[in-house]
């Protein structure tokens, strides 16, 4: 079987349609909207929001958009002026309202140029408010389940790619405990487009089961104010990475993508402080330190390794 770019982009769309039911079960009380859009220069995509009992705010999109892309772009990419392009994918972020519980982004995408190159990218990575090794430990073996099944050095490559990838900067910490990220995956790997592709797919099948069985496992946590302006200041550094950072960011408003899908991603609300530190010994205090590159997070824990997906 040849598979070409319209049965990735309807496999996406499913992948789409699948984890919005999920999402909207275990939420129990919210319902996506859904906001179809045109990019005038060629394609559109399906957006669709939740406002729930348990998510906050949140977002699940799928895009498939072509043209010609724009010569400072094409040339970031090593690619000729003028190149027509293809890029189709899922991307999905979820801001709880509790903020013992995580926020999550998760993005699955191809890219076709017109001069015959493709590739893979995405990803998952986790963020929560206040570090749980368990539920750290648990997050990073789902991911690396999913990377064995396709090739042995896939999750040590792609969890030290999520570390740098998902790294602040200009504040030197993680955004949050990393996860896996992979770009530019092609046949270079070895593996063909068709293996590829089902990595991708089941990379987004793997997400919604995870998610879901952290948010069950942090529902019965408590907190209250001090909890609460912790996580507005978690939201923060979130945005700060998306604004500053983050490629897919750029990448979609630089090819006039659009934008309230793109800053879909932005939390309801957040909240900065001047030069603020952690009381020494505090909760928040220890979740910064967890804030580094290189945890190998399979390896903390109390043995907590159940496969939800």
């Amino acid at each position: 079987m040849n598979l070409d770019k319209y049965q990735i982009s309807n496999r996406f769309q499913q992948l789409q349609e699948k984890i919005c039911q999920q999402l909207e079960m275990a939420d129990g009380g919210g319902r996506f909207v859904e906001d179809l859009w045109e990019r005038p220069e060629g394609g559109g995509g399906r957006t669709r929001v939740i406002e729930g009992r348990v998510i906050e705010k949140g977002g699940v999109n799928f895009s498939a958009v072509h043209g010609s892309m724009p010569d400072a772009l094409a040339k970031n990419m090593n690619l000729p002026a003028g190149t027509d392009f293809f890029a189709t994918g899922v991307s999905i972020v979820l801001h709880p309202h509790s903020p013992m519980a995580p926020i999550i982004h998760m993005n699955v995408r191809y890219f076709e140029a017109g001069n015959g190159r493709w590739w893979f990218g995405g990803g998952i990575d986790l963020t929560p408010h206040y570090v749980v090794p368990d539920d750290a430990r648990f997050f990073h073996q789902q991911l690396k389940n999913t990377c064995d099944a396709f090739h042995p050095e896939f999750y040590e490559q792609f969890k030290n790619q999520a570390d740098d990838y998902f790294f602040i900067k200009h504040r030197k910490e993680t955004r949050g405990i990393g996860g896996i990220f992979y770009d530019y995956l092609d046949d270079d790997c070895g593996l063909p487009l068709q293996t590829l592709f089902e990595f991708s797919v089941a990379v987004g099948e793997t997400f919604a089961p995870t998610y879901i069985y952290l948010l069950q496992r942090a529902k019965d946590r408590t907190w209250g104010e001090r909890e609460q302006k912790w996580q507005l200041l978690r939201r923060g550094r979130y945005v700060e990475f998306n604004l500053v950072w983050d490629r897919g960011t750029k990448f979609g408003l630089e090819t006039n993508g659009r934008t309230e899908s793109i800053l879909m991603s932005l939390p309801p609300v957040a909240n900065w402080a001047y030069n603020y530190a952690p009381e020494p010994g505090s909760p928040e205090a220890e979740t910064q330190t967890w804030l580094v590159k290189g945890t190998n997070w399979v390896a903390h824990g109390n043995g907590l390794m159940n496969d939800v997906t």
